[in-house]
Order: C-alpha cells, then structure tokens, then sequence
C-alpha cells in the first residue's frame, strides 16, 4: 500500500508517522475492517489474528481502546475518527453482504440504505480504494483472486454483491470474453459463492454481456452458476427507464438465490419502470467556473461546438471527428475512459460557456448523495471512479426487492 495519502492525512492531524503507525497504515485494510466490525461475529478469524498480531495482543476488548501504549494505538485513536465516516455501517442491520469488485461504493450504499452492512469489501484500484476509504471509513482488500484475500472473508453472510469487470465483455472493449484475463474474474466470484453459499447474489454487467459471442458466453455464465444451485434471474435495466435517473445507461443485473435457504425465490421480481421526472439540469450545478472544464475561444475546436452546440437543456459528447447531441435529452452513457481524455467527458452549454461535467455531476448521473465526495486525487481519476460504478438507486430498488424475500 502507498502511504502518501494517509501520511498526509495523519499530518493534518498532527500526528507523527512512527514505526508503529506505519505498520497500522500498512494493515489498513485489515485494522478498518475490524473496528467497521468489532463486536459482530463478522471479524473473520484471519482478521483477527492479523490485528493482534499487528500489536502483540490476545485481548480483543482492549485493542481498540489503548490508546497510550505506542504510537500505533495513537494512530488508531486518531483514524478511528476517521472511521466514522458520514456513511456509518448500521448497527442493528437486517441482512449482511459483502462488497466484491467494490470500485467506490456503489452496491454498499444501496445496500446499507436497505439496512444491510457489509462485512467485507474487496477492490484492487489503489485509487478507488483510497475513494471508498474516504466515504466509509474502510479500506477494502486487495486482488480477490488472490487465496490470501479470499481467506478474509467472513461466513454466514446473506447477500453477495459484485460488479465483475465489465471491459472484456463492452461494446467499447474488443470483446475477447473469456480470452481476455479480465473476464475470467467472474470464475473467482462463482469459487466465493459456492465455497461461501450467501442466500443471494446480485451482478453487475454491461448489457453486451447477453449478446457477446453469440449468447455464448452468457450462458456459460448462466450454466455456472446454476450448477452452484442458484435459481437464477437476470434483466437489462436502463437508469433512465428504472431509477428516475437522468442517464441512458442500460445493464444487465443478475440475480441468484439459494432455494435451500430462500423457500419464497419463485416470488422474485425485478422492479416496475417508472416515470422520468428528473432532468439533467437536477444533476448539473450551473454556478461551477472552474476554466479547466471550459472550451474557450482560443481552443482549436471551439469553432465546431459554436457551430453544434446550441440547445441548453441537452448534453453532448464528442464522437471522435464530430460533436452529437443526446436526442432524448439524458446523460450519455458515463464510462471509465473518461478518464483518459477530455474528449470523452460529456459536454453542456452553461451561462458561462461550453464545458465538461465536472467528475462531481458524473456522481450526480449515477444518483450518489450530495455528501458522497472525492479524496484528493487526480481528475482523470474521478472521472474514471464515476464511469466505473454503479447507479445506486438501480441497485437499491433490485436489492430492495432481494431481501423483501430473505
């Protein structure tokens, strides 16, 4: 782990990185994880080990109160202040999951604004880890297809979340499937359900993952985790069309229950559409002046958007030689390449002239609460973060109609 970002947090609290706090921040993933869930029965054995061993201790009770011994307690008094984060686990929550491929925090907050918390969160992306971190006060594990990861996870939790990497399977990728290393990560989640058999199941995917080499590859899937002895269910759901959020962007959720521990599956439904009643301009603070989002005079391609750029209420995005607007008058499809380039950010006409969403509107596109907020990291990161995540109000209404059954 790079301890840059946190050096620098703990210097804006004043306190020293000893030796011993650096083994804290180089433990984070573990030390969050178990203040997030000391007390539970979710403190995996391998957590716990991991912590006293980390301060040479067997009393569990006494860990997070010492204070005083080094400077490693000193660091962990002062992060636990950290670690109750504006988006706090529930403390008498109705279900427990956890949070695979995390990215930023998507599926968490879906899930813990359905009374559920999470007991175990996993994302490689340093960057994103840093984001969740920054939110929720913990810090996720690293590389799931890593045994050692895997060994952290609890058991007995209810629901498990994961929004496996899309690239392999994306229209804008080269849809290798399968030949692609990336999609092969889906295989690391089936290993997870059936060594850990949750209740359910929840997924996240772009909706090519249906079509992909002829329907070959999705029934792979399919197959894989039937033979788990899932009951399976799966919808493409548009934003714009399920959860009154201003962006054209469809996916394919699906959805796994355990008839063995959930009698009632057969019950399962996806949500109703509902009306859009939202609008961009909900989405879009039109008081932002920062001149690095904005295309001025003196830029080489300001001619073409004065020339096509001419309706306010809509929002449109470079298409490699020409500029196209959004006819139904929506967010274009946010993606992770938003973040290798400017020309990929989506661009609206404001009062104070032509510019790109700020990575803040992206978040807004993908429904994330006004208080949800980056850490000090680069743009092309939060662009990125933004494209990569889920639409939690999407999510929030399938897992609300999951545990409706558990």
């Amino acid at each position: 782990m790079q301890l840059g970002y946190f050096e620098n947090f703990l210097y804006s609290k004043k306190l020293e990185l000893g030796t011993e706090a650096r083994k804290v921040l180089n433990n984070l993933d573990c030390v969050s994880h178990y203040f997030q869930n000391n007390g539970s029965d979710f403190v995996s054995e391998k957590i716990r080990k991991s912590v006293e061993e980390l301060f040479n201790s067997s009393d569990d009770d006494k860990l997070p109160l010492v204070i005083d011994c080094n400077d490693g307690y000193k660091a962990l008094n002062r992060l636990s202040e950290f670690l109750q984060p504006v988006f706090s686990s529930i403390e008498n929550p109705s279900f427990y999951f956890i949070d695979l491929f995390a990215g930023i925090g998507g599926f968490r907050l879906a899930c813990q604004n359905n009374g559920g918390k999470c007991v175990f969160s996993s994302e490689w992306d340093p960057d994103a880890q840093k984001t969740y971190f920054h939110n929720f006060g913990e810090y996720p594990f690293g590389d799931i297809t890593s045994p050692e990861t895997k060994n952290y996870i609890p058991d007995n939790f209810d629901l498990l979340c994961a929004g496996f990497p899309c690239q392999a399977f994306s229209i804008a990728g080269y849809r290798k499937g399968f030949e692609d290393t990336r999609g092969t990560l889906f295989f690391d989640v089936a290993t997870i359900i059936r060594e850990k058999r949750p209740k359910a199941f929840i997924l996240e995917n772009v909706k090519n993952l249906v079509a992909h080499d002829d329907g070959r590859t999705f029934d792979v899937i399919h197959t894989t985790l039937t033979d788990l002895g899932y009951k399976v269910f799966y919808k493409v759901l548009n934003s714009m069309e399920y959860a009154n959020i201003p962006q054209n962007r469809e996916r394919i959720i699906i959805v796994g229950f355990d008839p063995q521990q959930v009698r009632n599956h057969e019950d399962f439904r996806f949500p109703e559409k509902q009306d859009l009643t939202n609008s961009i301009h909900d989405c879009i603070d039109y008081t932002e002046t920062d001149e690095s989002l904005f295309y001025r005079e003196n830029h080489r391609y300001y001619p073409l958007l004065l020339e096509t750029m001419v309706d306010p209420d809509t929002i449109y995005q470079w298409r490699r030689q020409y500029v196209r607007q959004n006819k139904s008058n929506v967010c274009p499809t946010l993606t992770a390449n938003m973040g290798m380039g400017g020309h990929n950010v989506p661009l609206i006409i404001t009062p104070h002239g032509f510019r790109k969403l700020t990575p803040k509107e992206c978040l807004n596109f993908q429904g994330f609460p006004e208080n949800f907020e980056f850490p000090p990291i680069a743009k092309s990161k939060q662009y990125k973060q933004a494209g990569n995540s889920v639409t939690v109000p999407l999510i929030q209404s399938v897992v609300r109609n999951i545990i409706r059954l558990l």
